[in-house]
């Protein structure tokens, strides 16, 4: 398969440069990949978790517009608690989980 050098990601300085433009397109991309797929279970706690810490990257840029900064390092806030929630969820669940597998498993008294 060959790889296509005009994809702008390619065109990205490789001197370590922070582009914020690059990283922004990035986390949008993720973004619409967690909303397109979650479900009724919720969302993914990795991509979510990916996507917190875009956001906190990119707050911290100091090329960044000051409301741009700050719009990132909100949403970074409330993309955590989504983190947190979904943990959590998933405890719950695999608890849950547990316990009615055991209750199948263990012989009826009778």
């Amino acid at each position: 398969m060959a790889i296509e050098h005009s994809n702008p990601i390619f065109l990205a300085p490789s001197h370590g440069g922070h582009n914020p433009e690059l990283m922004l397109s990035a986390v949008l991309h993720l973004m619409s990949h967690y909303t397109a797929g979650s479900d009724d279970a919720g969302g993914c706690v990795k991509l979510a978790s990916v996507i917190e810490r875009h956001l906190k990257a990119l707050a911290t840029l100091p090329d960044l517009a000051p409301v741009l900064s700050a719009t990132c390092a909100q949403l970074s806030e409330q993309w955590a608690h989504e983190v947190e929630r979904n943990l959590h969820e998933q405890e719950k669940t695999n608890f849950l989980s547990r316990i009615m597998a055991r209750a199948r498993i263990a012989p009826s008294v009778a």
